[in-house]
């Protein structure tokens, strides 16, 4: 089936879902919001769908009885919501990261909707833990959301691949230099975490001292980095659904770069799409979208994000196999500008992920 509005009114079993969100990442309250906007969704598409938390679980609930009846979505994101506070000290006092009945409630579902974003959910810890108890799931499968997280190995399939990326190096914290020129880059260049998502840990340092504060930050988030090169120009997001590019989004964040605070304070964007691009322009970065997506061999979907320079020369520079589902977020964007509203976004994204089971 071809992502168009053609496509609204579809044949379809009603299926028992579990939307996974939460978490322990540096991610958990976006997530939260992604999954409240699928559970919403899907249960408006006559699924029954409900929303668990990955990490907190839930204590007392009958597996049997959930997806039946009546199922307040409110009060599911009030008790997820509960657990904000509680998160590091949990952390610190179990071993296990699955939280109570979470597994249980999986197992009972027809398939579980990830809304999982960052650490311990988008770097395929959690889908292989499903694949081992045969769970089905959405988004690409262990391998490729574990390569696709780590930046500097989709870095260098992107090379492998011919796919256009900056020019950079991993560093390890142990094998930690200040000095840049080892890396044969100079100033200005991008640091950022290898795993770490939202732009989250990610510093574009223009001097010395700016370079050592920023190896200094990102290692408190982890042990390696990317350090590559500063592409002055203008960001740019391509969806690509079941291998298919959808519409290109142009990105221009208020001030700054598309960091945290810009991706989800309303206002501090301005996101187009599609974007103002010439059609040969447009077919071109959709084209590297797909070739990065298969180059990274990502099952389902999956969000590609692009940096291009004031001569048109394009760079992608990351892949993202479970990209925000907020209502309002990219793809849901992408979907809409070929006609599919966000409820039938979200089940064609199980139907696609379901192919690899295949």
């Amino acid at each position: 089936m071809c992502i168009d509005g053609k496509n609204q009114e579809r044949t379809h079993l009603v299926m028992k879902i579990v939307v996974l969100a939460g978490g322990t990442s540096t991610e958990r309250e976006i997530s939260i919001i992604s999954g409240t906007g699928v559970c919403r969704a899907l249960r408006q598409k006559g699924h029954q769908a409900v929303l668990v938390d990955v990490f907190a679980g839930m204590e007392e609930v009958k597996i049997e009885e959930i997806f039946d009846g009546e199922y307040d979505v409110d009060a599911a994101v009030e008790y997820i919501c509960s657990f904000n506070d509680k998160i590091p000290k949990m952390q610190r006092e179990r071993r296990e990261f699955f939280g109570p009945n979470v597994l249980e409630l999986c197992k009972a579902a027809d398939v579980v909707f990830l809304a999982l974003h960052g650490a311990n959910g988008e770097d395929g810890k959690v889908q292989a833990a499903l694949d081992l108890n045969g769970i089905k799931y959405t988004g690409a499968g262990h391998t490729r959301s574990a390569m696709a997280m780590d930046k500097g190995i989709t870095k260098a399939i992107f090379q492998m691949h011919q796919v256009p990326t900056p020019k950079g190096v991993t560093m390890s914290v142990k094998k930690r230099t200040d000095d840049l020129s080892v890396h044969g880059l100079e100033f200005p260049v991008v640091v950022k975490t290898c795993c770490g998502g939202s732009s989250i840990g990610v510093y574009i340092v223009r001097n010395q001292e700016e370079y050592v504060k920023a190896l200094d930050e990102a290692y408190s988030y982890e042990n390696e980095v990317v350090i590559e090169e500063f592409i002055q120009g203008k960001e740019y997001t391509v969806a690509v659904v079941d291998g298919e590019a959808l519409p290109v989004v142009s990105i221009e964040p208020v001030s700054g770069f598309y960091d945290y605070r810009n991706k989800y304070e309303p206002g501090a964007t301005i996101e187009i799409c599609p974007a103002p691009l010439s059609e040969k322009l447009t077919r071109q970065m959709q084209e590297y979208a797909c070739q990065g997506y298969k180059a990274l061999g990502i099952e389902g979907y999956g969000r590609l994000d692009f940096m291009m320079d004031e001569e048109g020369k394009m760079y992608c520079l990351e892949a993202n196999t479970l990209p925000g589902m907020t209502p309002t977020s990219l793809i849901p964007q992408e979907a809409a500008a070929v006609g599919m509203d966000y409820p039938t976004l979200c089940e064609y994204l199980i139907e696609v992920s379901m192919k690899k089971y295949q």
